[in-house]
């Protein structure tokens, strides 16, 4: 054979082993698509092993040790009260024939009924030496006696200086001095999958630590609904074993910071089925501030509107057929109307504007949004970046309060007529001669306050507070501000229907 044929085999063999090996890599690849390939790093991962290598393994005891001493027992007791089952009177049909007075009671019920006393608990965190105790609204909400148990058994009477259903945040006083307290950490620093830990007294037990992660961070659950109609959430979401018992509790960091007060589940049981939320410590600081130094939160609004999470299928149809797809933008909150002699419109901020930024920091939701919010207080001066039709602009602004001015709001006659929750209006003077009545406050609407824990109906009209006549709204205003025990009897009439109907409530501590 000659030399040149041979080298031709041999050179058509190495081509043929080659392409046979190229081609089983690549079938090979083809087989196994979808794995992971040791030693190799997808780009996501670039500079994560090194400076940013993840940490060693996370010993809990230095934090669990340094915390645990300032988080209390909070056992909150209500006195047994009358309230009253009076409904607008049905017509008895007999009249006075046959016992007026019984037959009465039968088609309308019995007039008054009464709740047993109540007891329950909760968690606290002592955020000064001196006594303040941050805890959640709904732990201390219209209880009559505040009980603070240390993790030494020390017990203290409490007493409440101030409530925010919005927030669902409380403080409370007890007396003392010295007393351990927490540092406050940085929420803005907490990140998604970091180590924390959740203290307090689930089920009634003695203090209590429980370890989980940070899953996801300014998460609504819509929650706070139920006792503000101006909600603020933007929940820190973990999976820290948190139980009845654990509201008002700690969130910690591994260095024994103050991330979060703990505040709700998100459980068909009403017991930990895997997430639990709470609420930042940046916003925590600035509502416990108002509270201690104002007696009241000194919230401050831009005025706008803007869609929430899980809106119902015909408010989402509305807003599709309204504004398209704009209004699901994920570049920003999406602006969907805008409040006269609000703090936006003054700025020059219109309806389907894409707000971006809050003072320099990106947002992108509506909770993030209420977390920056939250920070400030009417009269400080911002900016805010928003688009408008691709273009983005940057307006200085000046917030307001929900009144629609910069004044500071303080605890007082307005504070008290807030606790009831309701619409008030002084009743129409055609009605009160109508009705032979001098005056009174006509409850024209129902809210979430202690007003509506009674058995009063729209259309109500408040005549007397404690016996005393009242006429107006200003006058409702100043007797219910003479009230030091929190302890009402609301006396009035339901307009076309004979008889005055009582209903004692409680509006917890009067405030001065």
């Amino acid at each position: 054979m000659k030399l040149k044929n041979v080298l031709a085999i041999v050179a058509i063999s190495a081509t043929t082993a080659i392409l046979s090996v190229a081609g089983y890599g690549k079938w090979m690849e083809s087989r196994y698509a979808g794995t992971q390939q040791p030693g190799k790093l997808p780009v996501n991962y670039a500079g994560f092993f090194g400076n940013n290598a993840p940490a060693s393994a996370v010993d809990f005891t230095a934090a669990a040790t340094a915390a645990t001493p300032a988080v209390v027992h909070i056992k909150t007791k209500t006195k047994a009260r009358q309230v009253s089952n009076n409904q607008p009177r049905q017509q008895n049909p007999f009249g006075d024939m046959f016992g007026g007075d019984m037959f009465d009671q039968f088609f309308n019920g019995p007039r008054m009924q009464v709740i047993p006393e109540q007891q329950a608990s909760g968690s606290g965190v002592i955020i000064s030496g001196d006594g303040y105790i941050v805890t959640n609204n709904h732990v201390v909400d219209g209880a009559d006696e505040i009980n603070v148990t240390l993790t030494n058994k020390k017990s203290y009477k409490a007493t409440v200086v101030g409530t925010d259903p919005s927030s669902d945040l409380a403080v409370i006083k007890i007396e003392g001095n010295n007393l351990p307290y927490m540092l406050y950490g940085n929420s803005d620093d907490v990140k998604l999958g970091q180590w924390v830990l959740a203290i307090g007294y689930p089920l009634n037990l003695d203090v209590t630590v429980s370890a989980g992660i940070v899953s996801a961070k300014a998460r609504s659950i819509n929650i706070n609904s139920r006792q503000s109609k101006t909600p603020i959430e933007s929940f820190i979401q973990t999976d820290a074993a948190v139980n009845p018992g654990n509201s008002g509790g700690a969130l910690i960091n591994t260095n024994g910071e103050l991330v979060g007060i703990n505040s709700a589940i998100a459980s068909p049981t009403g017991y930990y089925t895997g997430y639990a939320y709470a609420i930042p410590v940046n916003i925590v600081k600035k509502v416990i501030a108002d509270m201690i130094k104002f007696g009241s939160v000194q919230r401050a609004f831009m005025g706008i509107s803007y869609p929430i999470d899980g809106l119902p299928d015909q408010q989402v149809a509305d807003l599709d057929k309204q504004y398209g797809n704009a209004w699901k933008t994920n570049e920003g909150v999406f602006v969907t109307g805008v409040t006269d002699g609000g703090a936006a419109i003054a700025a020059g901020i219109k309806e389907a504007d894409v707000i971006t930024k809050f003072n320099g920091v990106a947002i992108t939701s509506g909770p993030e949004l209420q977390d920056q919010l939250s920070r400030y207080k009417p009269g400080d001066k911002i900016t805010i970046t928003y688009k408008r039709n691709g273009k983005e602009n940057t307006v200085n602004i000046t917030l307001k309060n929900k009144v629609g001015n910069t004044d500071i709001v303080k605890a007082g006659n307005n504070s008290v007529i807030d606790k009831l929750g309701a619409t008030l209006e002084n009743v129409d003077k055609k009605i009160a001669t109508a009705n032979d009545i001098a005056g009174g406050v006509v409850v024209k609407k129902l809210g979430s306050g202690s007003l509506s824990k009674t058995k009063v109906q729209e259309g109500f009209v408040i005549t007397t507070v404690n016996g005393v006549e009242v006429k107006t709204l200003d006058e409702l205003k100043a007797e219910l501000a003479k009230v030091k025990d929190g302890k009402v009897r609301l006396d009035g009439i339901y307009p076309g229907y004979e008889g005055t109907y009582t209903y004692p409530l409680n509006l917890g501590e009067a405030e001065e």
